[in-house]
């Protein structure tokens, strides 16, 4: 089999193609197609020529992820491996970026960009995965419309509690965090503080949540209240926006209702079987994860999620360990959720935080510490196929404790000499090496070596291991 790499630099309304070979050479001429049926089409015809000259080639054609764009494309070509000799992926954007600046390519056009896609398909096929079908298309579609609502109504939202400051600001009181309902109904019907003042406790009590204590407790509130906004055209403005804001949190509760009843992956009810994983937040991991096979170990997932910890240490610099926030955002709110849930209902995730509160760390980097715990299981949970069971959590702590215990401690030190007080280093890293060298024995050090050895033997001992 001979392979050939096609790279699909994805616009709005058309793409650019570009195929080359294993040793990233040009094969075909850069070809700008149209999406529409005529452009697919004649994409369809292209390929059958390419591979008719080619009898023993296949086609890895590839793209990258560009916010559903590629959707159509995408398609088209997975329909193509029916009748050619073609594969399909989509690619992650960050991956063909890096690639192309290693490569110190200093300009960016369409034709070029197809030509990176193509050349990171060839430079690491490792991080490539081939689609058949897409089975979780109708899920991500649903998935991305909730989360546009949700979006708007946090916009909304914002511009509720903006409003509400210069109408009603004693209203503001009960909107910490999530803003309640009975919040919008009353401000539809009252949206202003001069509006709710003359209002009867009575009446005001027949909205749901509001009993007549309170709604005493809020004429009483308005009647003292500092608002300075009292014109219709505000009041207006008031009672439309929590009109909205009710509509797409109504809208929001259907949608995800349906995306839950229309949900038959099986992968679902298995992330489930965690405490602390519900419907909606399994649904999510998924669609983020799409396949456990994309990630060769956990720590792979990890780095994808942006969980992994960040070292930086350079010469005097002061080494600083922290969670890199990698990637897209998303991922890591679903988590952070999943963690506040498993801290209220699963004794795992709650003894694994008491344990690290005691110790004295920060309350985020605990939690920090207690999403990458509950990543590596839901790693395992995929990978094995197998439901939450905390006694494999047990056995795995339980073995990776002996193997510590047993594997002998490797020499990390990268010194091949002793302190030698003429170097021309800082002042920092001259006290740096008084402390280490003065916590050295002086009969250890003179254990190790007892007589001198010539330099020749000592590089050509080191050069094979370098």
């Amino acid at each position: 089999m001979q392979p050939f790499y096609m790279g699909v630099d994805v616009s709005k309304g058309y793409a650019d193609f570009m195929i080359i070979d294993s040793q990233k050479k040009p094969v075909t001429k850069t070809f700008q197609l149209d999406d529409t049926f005529e452009g697919h089409q004649r994409l369809y015809n292209v390929i059958s020529r390419f591979l008719a000259k080619q009898p023993d080639a296949t086609l890895f054609a590839g793209m990258e992820s560009t916010g559903g764009y590629e959707n159509n494309w995408f398609n088209s070509l997975i329909a193509f491996q029916g009748s050619l000799a073609v594969q399909t992926s989509r690619l992650n954007p960050l991956g063909v970026n890096h690639n192309s600046k290693a490569d110190l390519k200093k300009n960016t056009t369409d034709k070029i960009s197809s030509q990176n896609i193509a050349e990171y398909m060839v430079a690491h096929p490792e991080k490539v995965n081939y689609q058949q079908e897409d089975h979780l298309a109708g899920l991500r579609k649903q998935w991305g419309f909730i989360q546009t609502l949700t979006k708007q109504r946090t916009q909304f939202l914002n511009q509720f509690k903006g409003l509400l400051y210069t109408s009603n600001p004693e209203l503001l009181h009960y909107c910490q965090g999530d803003t309640p309902t009975w919040i919008l109904t009353l401000a539809i019907k009252y949206p202003s503080a001069a509006r709710l003042k003359r209002a009867s406790a009575k009446t005001v009590a027949k909205i749901p949540f509001i009993t007549k204590e309170k709604a005493n407790q809020l004429i009483s509130d308005a009647k003292r209240s500092i608002a300075s906004a009292t014109d219709p055209a505000t009041e207006q403005i008031i009672a439309s926006t929590a009109r909205q804001i009710i509509h797409l949190s109504k809208a929001i509760d259907a949608q995800t209702q349906r995306m839950i009843k229309s949900c038959d992956v099986p992968e679902v009810a298995l992330l489930k079987t965690f405490k602390g994983i519900a419907d909606k937040s399994a649904i999510g991991l998924l669609i983020e994860i799409q396949t456990v096979k994309r990630f060769a170990r956990a720590k792979n997932l990890a780095s994808f999620f942006g969980m992994h910890p960040v070292l930086k240490e350079s010469g005097d610099t002061a080494r600083v360990s922290k969670m890199s926030k990698q990637g897209r955002v998303e991922p890591r709110h679903i988590l952070y959720m999943v963690t506040l849930a498993a801290l209220k209902c699963n004794p795992l995730i709650q003894q694994l935080y008491e344990k690290h509160q005691k110790s004295g760390k920060h309350n985020m980097a605990i939690m920090g510490i207690c999403m990458h715990k509950i990543l590596r299981i839901i790693y395992g949970m995929l990978k094995h196929n197998k439901p939450f069971d905390p006694r494999i959590d047990m056995a795995n702590r339980r073995r990776s404790a002996r193997a510590s215990k047993e594997s002998p401690e490797k020499d990390m030190s990268r010194r091949f000499q002793s302190y030698d007080e003429k170097a021309p280093v800082s002042r920092r890293q001259k006290k740096k090496r008084l402390e280490q060298d003065r916590s050295q024995s002086v009969n250890d050090t003179q254990s190790v070596i007892t007589e001198p050895v010539p330099v020749g033997n000592i590089i050509a001992d080191i050069l094979p291991d370098l």
